[in-house]
């Protein structure tokens, strides 16, 4: 492939074992500034909601970070930290604003190291982009334009206009929160210069409308984030330090990449030991999601704002973005376009993913559903619909499975069946049924559907997804047997110990034939019939109501010796994350609590 073809990149497989032959330079020592990581994987800041209600450690937070650097991340970026009281822009935000925080912060960082990663944190402020009832203090910004602020609730809020003596004690803050993050441990500290958090927006026109020093020209504009940089490296020396940077905000008035490539030169030139290149700004049009991808953009987008920044600067580039491919990771290092690449959903459906792409073994594939950020958005703790295990770390510690040795009878290769089948594996042999000649259930239509969770639904996603759960199944020895009819071959499950009925759920009434064909001639996505399907209630309808569970059919044909389970869609027609919550669930003998318990769940503080 050429040095610099970025389509090479993207078209790269979906899993490493057809793709490289070890050794990859993405699985080798490289270097940020003072600090040596073991390989180029680095793990990104997203926001988890494990610190209690004050912002304290906890051991749910220990639990999370430790399992991604457990599984080989060679940099783990602990989440974003507001660096004062009025930069938080999330209840249950991990607090580095005063000394109290620096015991708990140290007891996180030993546990990352005592693991095989390095330890980073990100200081982020979210400026105008946070609310009197989260941050306690009235929100500070450039200019005192309009915010509109979704943490639980969505409300429109006016900040108030910094001072020049306010955006000092704001960067003193910084120079402070890193000087807390060296005591603690870290080894190093991310400036989050993007996403329409305060550093962002100084540097966008249209929310940064000052006339001083700090306003106006990009060199003013950008005042503000480079004062930070200067002060934080003075005062943490010890640190290496990351300047993340948007590569476009995405809307008129915002910053373009031309500018953002000068930014980079000019934090570059300013210290900072790496530069990471993002994208998007809450004012982000279409759409804000823009930021974290999802499923129906273009993989890699933001790869070539990476590419271009590394040819101008002398220092390391990361890129993020939509990387869980590993055959698109290891060709984004190959190939020069970047000198790390930076995971944060990925990571989250598979803790394991370096150490199974290294071994050219298959992960979990991320969907970029952004159930992850979406659900945090609306209140709730972070969870992933593939790996319903992250958020939740401390509570399967030590769990087996709660079958083993038995020759298990999965019956559906839709998801619940597929996860449950690779969850439980391990410590049985499992056999998948499945009635089609292919693997995937229902979500070989969900992508022909508007709309996937809260994304625009794309088909190469979820049928990725299935087909990474395959590999994995089969991986861990699972058998499978396709265009396998029930009523015709039911003795053959009198061989197993236990049947799990996978079987998902149909459509009341006969109408699964007739919704397939809307799905497959591509109406359900024309205007007027998509606005329709869109609408929370129809939608809801669509996943509940109009559907019924397969178990009561399915069940009848079952050999009356062998104790069976009811799992997913099969037990309880809903949406896919439950389904596949209730899986692995399951599949540890444990019961799925409702994401509405966990909504203000106090923690205790470690």
């Amino acid at each position: 492939m050429a040095e610099h073809d970025l389509t090479a990149v993207q078209d790269a497989p979906a899993q490493t074992g057809a793709f490289f032959v070890k050794p990859s330079h993405l699985f080798t020592p490289g270097k940020i500034g003072p600090l040596t990581l073991k390989n180029r994987v680095i793990m990104a800041s997203m926001t988890t909601r494990t610190a209690d209600e004050a912002g304290f450690v906890t051991d749910d937070s220990i639990a999370y970070y430790t399992a991604r650097a457990r599984g080989g991340v060679g940099l783990i970026t602990v989440e974003m930290a507001a660096p004062e009281r009025a930069g938080k822009h999330r209840h249950f935000e991990l607090g580095i604003c005063d000394d109290k925080f620096v015991p708990g912060l140290r007891k996180l960082a030993d546990a990352i190291h005592e693991v095989g990663a390095k330890a980073g944190i990100q200081l982020g402020h979210g400026g105008g982009h946070t609310r009197v009832d989260i941050c306690g203090e009235t929100p500070i910004a450039p200019s005192a334009i309009p915010h509109v602020v979704q943490e639980g609730h969505t409300e429109t809020i006016i900040p108030e206009q910094m001072s020049v003596e306010r955006i000092a004690q704001t960067v003193r803050a910084f120079a402070d929160a890193a000087v807390r993050a060296q005591r603690a441990g870290f080894d190093m500290v991310e400036i989050h210069a993007a996403h329409g958090y305060l550093i962002s927006q100084f540097l966008t026109p249209l929310e940064n409308q000052r006339t001083d020093q700090y306003g106006g020209s990009l060199e003013n504009r950008s005042r503000f984030g480079l004062e930070i940089l200067k002060e934080v490296k003075a005062a943490a020396p010890r640190l290496a330090v990351i300047f993340r940077l948007n590569g476009d905000d995405f809307f008129r008035d915002g910053l373009t990449f031309e500018e953002a490539k000068q930014v980079a030169v000019w934090a570059a030139e300013g210290g900072a030991h790496a530069i990471h290149m993002s994208g998007g700004h809450y004012r982000s049009q279409p759409s804000a999601a823009i930021m974290i991808p999802p499923m129906a953009t273009p993989e890699t987008p933001f790869l070539h704002y990476a590419d271009e920044v590394r040819k101008a600067i002398n220092v390391p580039v990361i890129t993020v973005g939509r990387m869980g491919q590993p055959g698109q990771a290891i060709a984004a290092i190959e190939n020069g376009h970047a000198d790390f690449v930076a995971l944060g959903r990925p990571l989250l459906a598979d803790p394991e993913w370096v150490q199974k792409a290294e071994n050219g073994e298959p992960v979990r594939l991320c969907l970029a559903c952004n159930t992850c950020v979406d659900g945090m958005r609306e209140g709730n703790p972070l969870h992933c619909l593939v790996n319903p295990v992250a958020g939740r770390e401390r509570r399967f510690s030590g769990l087996t499975p709660e079958l083993r040795d038995k020759h298990i009878a999965v019956l559906g290769a839709g998801p619940a069946g597929l996860t449950y089948a690779a969850s439980v594996a391990a410590f049985n042999k499992v056999t998948v049924f499945e009635k089609s000649t292919a693997a995937g259930g229902a979500f070989r239509f969900a992508g022909l559907a508007p709309k996937f969770q809260n994304v625009e639904a794309n088909a190469r996603s979820l049928l990725g997804y299935i087909d990474s759960l395959v590999n994995e199944c089969e991986e861990a020895g699972v058998t499978f047997k396709f265009s396998w009819n029930l009523r015709q071959h039911s003795s053959e499950l009198t061989n197993f110990d236990h049947v799990v009925v996978a079987t998902g759920a149909v459509y009341r009434a006969g109408m699964s034939t007739f919704i397939s064909s809307l799905l497959r001639a591509g109406l359900l996505r024309a205007p007027l019939l998509q606005k329709f399907t869109e609408h929370p209630a129809i939608r809801k309808w669509f996943y509940e109501k109009a559907r019924k569970p397969t178990s009561k059919s399915i069940t009848r044909w079952l050999p009356k010796s062998i104790p069976a389970t009811i799992i997913g869609d099969a037990r309880v027609a809903g949406k896919s994350d439950a389904a596949v919550r209730d899986a692995v669930f399951t599949a540890f003998g444990l019961e799925a609590e409702p994401e509405s318990d966990l909504r203000y769940e106090t923690r205790s503080a470690v």
